[in-house]
């Protein structure tokens, strides 16, 4: 078999381009629905283990009372963090990636369009996509939001922004997490701030601790906000 004209980057480069453009029309819809209902759509990043799950709790409990909240909770395996989330006034959807998604690590456009018929959307003032813990994917594929947020623990280390900036450039707010650690901790956090303004100039930035409640509020304060 001759192979000389045959070009694997440019292939590449073409199927990526196919399913970056499949999904933004799939986001456009979701993006139409989400409008035609009134409902404000964040996209909640982080890698696995940030807090996601117990910001959202807390989150839940200052917020449930007040807006009407439904939760998009993607993982590629178990209801594990759906489940701590129910009981605190949000509708729930759940996506497994690894049901009929290939076991992606994060959820696209089509995925979160196989959610919605699942929330009362009509019915919701906010809805948050919790989406799968990774620093590198998610942040390449929208979903139809409005505006994007990461948790960043301090566990992580100072250089995450250098290393993965795709996602530190992808979105509009950083939540520093665990900040409760950084007695027991060497994390610098200022040279943590000098390396995301390196990649990302001018984001908007939290320092909060979902455990102890530090800083939730004014996470809260910026969900309300209009994008």
């Amino acid at each position: 078999m001759d192979l000389s004209g045959y070009d694997s980057a440019s292939e590449r480069v073409e199927v990526m381009e196919r399913i970056l453009g499949e999904n933004e029309r799939a986001a456009a819809a979701n993006r139409a629905a989400f409008d035609a209902a009134g409902a404000a759509v964040v996209n909640l990043m982080s890698a696995p283990g940030a807090g996601k799950t117990t910001l959202l709790v807390e989150t839940l409990r200052r917020l449930a009372a007040h807006r009407r909240i439904g939760i998009i909770e993607g993982d590629i395996e178990t209801s594990i963090d759906a489940d701590r989330l129910t009981g605190f006034g949000a509708s729930i959807a759940l996506i497994n990636t690894g049901d009929g998604f290939g076991g992606e690590c994060h959820l696209d456009a089509p995925m979160v369009a196989s959610a919605l018929p699942r929330l009362p959307l009509s019915e919701l003032d906010l809805v948050i996509v919790e989406n799968v813990g990774n620093l590198v994917c998610p942040a390449e594929f929208t979903v139809g939001e409005h505006r994007r947020a990461m948790v960043y623990a301090v566990t992580e280390g100072e250089e995450k922004p250098l290393k993965y900036p795709v996602m530190f450039r992808s979105t509009d707010l950083v939540l520093v997490n665990k900040t409760d650690l950084l007695p027991h901790l060497d994390f610098d956090l200022a040279a943590f701030r000098r390396n995301l303004e390196m990649v990302r100039p001018g984001v908007e930035v939290l320092e909060i601790s979902a455990r102890t409640g530090t800083g939730v509020d004014a996470w809260c304060e910026w969900l309300g906000r209009p994008a």
